[in-house]
């Protein structure tokens, strides 16, 4: 067997109320001021109060930054580097998506390994010797896993295209995963963030890295996403605990093993047309499925089971069909369009160029040509 590393988050906590441990493991550690990232949205609608009351009930000062954009860009990043150092923080809580994730690591690194200020010599594996800031990381979404994984992905928008940067050291140190921090998520975000944890469990379950212990955390979180989707975009709090659970599980696994090239198509469209990441996940996840049915040995009869399919008397072929059939019923129960009307025909080759380029695109396990990226893109026109 060959060697596999897997790099997890230090602490988690999980449930009902969980934010509350947060000014105690700040206090604990002896640190003085806090950063809070987070976007624009949450600090309008009250969400990053949730936290931030409570900072101020225990004396914590802290300043907030939400100069936050939904695809990161080069300059939300290194806006947020100056902003660090002028707050006088030393330590950092992100509370978010992935957008607001995403934004903080690339802070984070920086502060603490300046010579990457310029962000893009952060791409692929980012060769950076020192840890992240120490981060606290609150998702209020149930679909990124940012707060355990060591990827970020950031958008070059001179060049109109996302990068990915894999970096063990951008793991945040603490993960406090409430549900009820995603409470007043609207249906559309709940669906479509939803939909790219199960993007991500079903690539991580698939791609060519993956093994006995990620299969394991991507087979639970298909299973859990399956039960709770649904259930959580109807505002259920069970549904939405669910969902907070399988998010944190899948990420854990995705974020060692890899991905695959619905999560490299999604890349392009949004860096091309702003699609929301979670919707694109979403419509290219069955169409990448069907491209990859015959490169996965067994493995989507377990997913059509996880997906609550009875896969009794079916043939290979059948359950292959099956699972992809209860992917995208989800899909379309959760309210997700199966076309872009954005896309455009004089956009393929960049499109499908780009995808190919993409660092998720090793992990798939079929290689796609130029010509075979155009046609799964043709399907959403």
């Amino acid at each position: 067997m060959a060697v596999n590393r897997f790099v997890l988050n230090g602490i988690s906590y999980h449930g009902h109320g969980a934010i509350k441990e947060i000014p105690g493991l700040i206090k604990a550690r002896g640190f003085k001021k806090a950063f809070v990232a987070s976007d624009p949205d949450l600090v309008k609608f009250g969400v990053t109060a949730n936290v931030t009351n409570l900072l101020d009930e225990a004396g914590i000062p802290y300043t907030v930054y939400s100069d936050i954009k939904p695809n990161p860009t080069i300059e939300n990043i290194q806006h947020g580097v100056e902003a660090f150092k002028e707050s006088g923080a030393d330590m950092m809580i992100t509370i978010g998506g992935g957008s607001s994730m995403d934004t903080g690591k690339g802070i984070g690194i920086i502060v603490n390994n300046p010579e990457f200020a310029d962000v893009r010599s952060l791409e692929g594996v980012a060769p950076t010797k020192k840890r992240t800031v120490f981060t606290i990381a609150v998702p209020t979404t149930g679909g990124t896993g940012a707060e355990s994984t060591i990827n970020y992905v950031v958008t070059d928008v001179e060049k109109k295209r996302k990068f990915v940067c894999v970096d063990p050291n951008d793991i945040p140190d603490i993960a406090v995963v409430d549900p009820d921090m995603m409470a007043s998520m609207p249906k559309g975000l709940t669906a479509s963030t939803g939909m790219d944890s199960l993007t991500h469990a079903i690539e991580g379950y698939t791609t060519a890295a993956a093994w006995e212990l990620s299969d394991v955390l991507n087979l639970e979180s298909i299973q859990l996403i399956g039960k709770n989707l649904r259930k959580a975009v109807a505002n259920d709090p069970d549904g939405r605990e669910g969902m907070a659970l399988a998010q944190y599980v899948t990420a854990m696994a995705y974020s060692n093993v890899g991905l695959g090239i619905a999560h490299s198509m999604a890349h392009t469209l949004g860096a091309v047309y702003d699609t929301p990441h979670g919707v694109a996940c979403a419509m290219m996840l069955p169409i990448v499925m069907e491209f990859n049915a015959e490169y996965t040995g067994e493995k989507f009869k377990a997913i059509a089971e996880a997906l609550g399919v009875d896969t009794a008397g079916m043939d290979q072929a059948a359950y292959r069909k099956a699972a992809v059939d209860a992917v995208r019923q989800l899909s379309v129960d959760v309210g997700i369009p199966t076309k872009l009307d954005k896309l455009k025909e004089e956009d393929l080759d960049f499109l499908a160029e780009s995808a190919a380029a993409d660092a998720c695109e090793p992990g798939n396990p079929r290689r796609a040509s130029i010509d075979e990226f155009k046609d799964m893109f043709r399907k959403l026109m």
